[in-house]
């Protein structure tokens, strides 16, 4: 079981919330509304992803990180985490 398990409700709660964005978008598109008012939905959308990404990165240091350091396996989950951080910070 990985770390993230006690707030899979409140994660997917916030995709849940992220999807009806997404959709609202695709709407607003649709519908031929105005550029700026799209991107600024378009910048929500982005930040509440961003909330998921950073709560999985707690959940992952919490988690697996600790665990592979307390294993003597911290360099290469060190090395791992900053993989993914780089991934995640990536636009």
């Amino acid at each position: 079981m990985y770390q993230y398990e006690q707030d899979k409700e409140r994660l997917l709660a916030r995709l849940k919330r992220i999807d009806g964005q997404v959709k609202g978008i695709m709407r607003m598109v649709e519908d031929g509304r105005y550029c700026p008012d799209i991107l600024q939905q378009v910048a929500a959308t982005n930040g509440a992803m961003d909330e998921v990404a950073l709560i999985l990165l707690r959940s992952h240091v919490d988690g697996c990180v600790r665990d592979a350091i307390e294993h003597n396996q911290g360099d290469q989950a060190l090395e791992d985490l900053m993989t993914v951080i780089r991934k995640v910070i990536r636009r």
